[in-house]
């Protein structure tokens, strides 16, 4: 029989052991994703003597405006516990609709614009309603949407790409500002608005109530409905808007753009610490994670590497992204207790 003084020096060493553990997850959580992107910067600079340089740096944030754009979108749906596929799609739909209405001598560089926004708030909020009100698995809907969007960008433009745009439209995507690329600049406001709204404002303090326990977040008096509704919107509107800066970088509205950008948008999320099971991210932590990406690409570039092998890289790093996800919620930092925060 083991003696009471004996059993309790060994909780508390387990205690201890735990807590240590603990402690050195949070750290990694915190601190890991910036350590991964110096050692990675530093390696890419001693095999890529091009890499280090600031036309490669602005090169790489004008690679991962687009996907940045549609990550923080992402993140407002991730942070409710949901998950929307359809992104891709929508890029397609909205860039066709903008190109459609940014012909020289039609109409102001405001109409397509708003066109593109529009049609993917559309599209967002077509998704929030059928997963709040219809009751429908977010896979589903959005799946269903991917296809809808995809074949109405088809229609819409006859499967062929809507050129001949405006020169003031494609500055957008192709323009600077004091040497910055303006998509560059439109990045950076949607990051910063989000992050205000997410962690400054009681609709931001909504969305995470809502990931962590919805049960608990009705109980409260939440609108669950609304605030998941206005997740997919704003995630819609994000599409929107990178459709249109697509449209005008390329200067084409391509039906079939945008293939597979929710995968990669859906990545740097979760890259970035936003929880595929709702209630934990920040907008911060969804940039480091498309800046971390955007290195990978840029660095297997310039190294010649197959675009094959980017792929297979890429989806060992999606796997890995969200297997370190499910282990890092999965065990709590004490027997018998909640993880303390």
């Amino acid at each position: 029989m083991e003696r009471p003084a004996s059993r309790s020096k060994l909780e508390a060493e387990e205690s201890t052991q735990a807590l240590y553990e603990y402690r050195v997850r949070n750290w990694a959580s915190r601190y890991g994703l910036i350590l991964a992107l110096v050692v990675l910067s530093g390696l890419l600079s001693l095999l890529t003597p091009n890499f280090a340089t600031a036309q490669n740096l602005l090169i790489v944030l004008r690679q991962i405006s687009i996907n940045g754009i549609l990550a923080v979108g992402v993140t407002y749906v991730l942070l409710t516990g949901g998950v929307d596929l359809s992104l891709g799609s929508v890029v397609a739909l909205t860039g066709v609709v903008a190109a459609s209405f940014a012909h020289p001598g039609e109409y102001h560089l405001i109409v397509p614009i708003l066109m593109g926004l529009a049609v993917g708030m559309a599209c967002g909020a077509v998704n929030g309603l059928i997963v709040t009100k219809g009751r429908v698995a977010p896979f589903i809907v959005t799946l269903g949407m991917l296809t809808v969007a995809r074949g109405l960008a088809l229609v819409l433009s006859g499967g062929r790409p809507v050129s001949n745009l405006s020169s003031t439209f494609t500055t957008i995507g192709g323009g600077t500002w004091m040497g910055i690329p303006i998509p560059v600049l439109i990045l950076g406001f949607v990051a910063l608005i989000s992050h205000f709204l997410l962690m400054r404002t009681r609709p931001g303090r909504y969305l995470y109530a809502v990931g962590g326990n919805e049960s608990a977040a009705y109980a409260s008096g939440i609108h669950v409905t609304a605030v998941k509704t206005m997740a997919y919107t704003i995630c819609g509107a994000m599409a929107g808007l990178a459709g249109i800066v697509l449209a005008s970088r390329i200067t084409t509205g391509q039906p079939n753009a945008g293939i597979a950008y929710e995968l990669d948008a859906i990545a740097a999320a979760v890259i970035g610490g936003t929880s595929l099971s709702g209630g934990t991210g920040k907008v911060t932590g969804t940039m480091f994670g498309a800046l971390l990406m955007g290195i990978i690409n840029n660095g297997l570039d310039l190294m010649n590497v197959s675009s094959y092998y980017q792929q297979i890289i890429k989806g060992v790093i999606i796997v890995g992204a969200v297997w370190i996800d499910q282990r890092g919620r999965g065990r709590p930092w004490r027997r018998g207790a909640s993880t303390p925060y």
